[in-house]
């Protein structure tokens, strides 16, 4: 499956006259939880203790797959994961194509529970 990106106008008012060009933007067709997750995990493996590993495994292997989708995955209690388009902007909007598209990125937004830990971090400079 694609991702699918529409036109977001953008203006550069450090030129003068200010210029408007027009980057791609990811579109998510929706967003899949870790329940479901869980259920593609289960139908694909048994889960014990012992398989914890390989739980792991196929929960990323299943993030990979929703997010190629254009899937928005959000696993409760660690965040959620997201794909971001990098691109080339483009004068008209007519003019924006995938030739346009530069490369993705995955995105990750931590849960609020998760992100408490950033708070707790500690810092020391090497020399």
């Amino acid at each position: 499956m694609a991702i699918e990106f529409k036109m977001v106008p953008k203006q550069n008012n450090i030129v003068s006259p200010p210029q408007t060009k027009y980057y791609p933007c990811a579109v998510s067709k929706g967003e899949v939880d870790l329940e479901y997750i869980a259920e593609v995990i289960s139908s694909r493996s048994t889960v014990t203790v012992g398989d914890c590993y390989a739980v792991l495994l196929g929960m990323s292997q299943v993030i990979g797959e929703e997010l190629s989708k254009g899937n928005i995955v959000k696993v409760d209690r660690l965040g959620t994961f997201a794909i971001t388009l990098k691109g080339q902007g483009t004068a008209e909007p007519e003019l924006l194509n995938k030739s346009s598209i530069l490369g993705a990125k995955m995105l990750f937004k931590p849960a609020r529970n998760f992100k408490k830990v950033l708070g707790n971090l500690k810092f020391k400079r090497l020399r």
